[in-house]
């Protein structure tokens, strides 16, 4: 009486399976941290829509570091003011020494829609 039923069902199971196929599965995360230098500590910053992940990023004064700048949601950039550095989709990676201790503001370097103005955080250097 239902054999209909598990008939498409199955059918349904197959062509799901054939489009994983052909549209493939998301890459296995990368460990960033494997390719750091003796010394040098990894600054992960992601960009949202308008806003960047954390309001505010602690680094240690004279301490090299490998920054890598992603965006989950929209197309962002990052500037940080006052030490000549900027990241984006085409330039997502940066290897700083934060030289003197103070607070550098960080901010969005391309014109991402209405919330651009507001989109800004802090580097505080300890």
């Amino acid at each position: 009486m239902h054999k209909w039923l598990f008939s498409t069902l199955i059918a349904v199971a197959c062509v799901m399976g054939v489009f994983l196929l052909a549209t493939g599965l998301p890459d296995k995360p990368i460990d960033e941290s494997r390719g750091l230098k003796p010394g040098q500590e990894l600054l992960k910053i992601t960009a949202t829509n308008f806003e960047f992940d954390k309001k505010e990023y602690k680094v240690k004064a004279g301490t090299n570091y490998k920054i890598s700048f992603s965006n989950s949601l929209g197309n962002h950039g990052v500037e940080f003011q006052g030490l000549d550095v900027k990241l984006d989709k085409d330039n997502p990676v940066a290897e700083v020494t934060f030289d003197k201790p103070g607070t550098y503001e960080l901010k969005c370097s391309i014109m991402c829609g209405p919330g651009h103005p507001n989109m800004k955080s802090v580097i505080i250097v300890e």
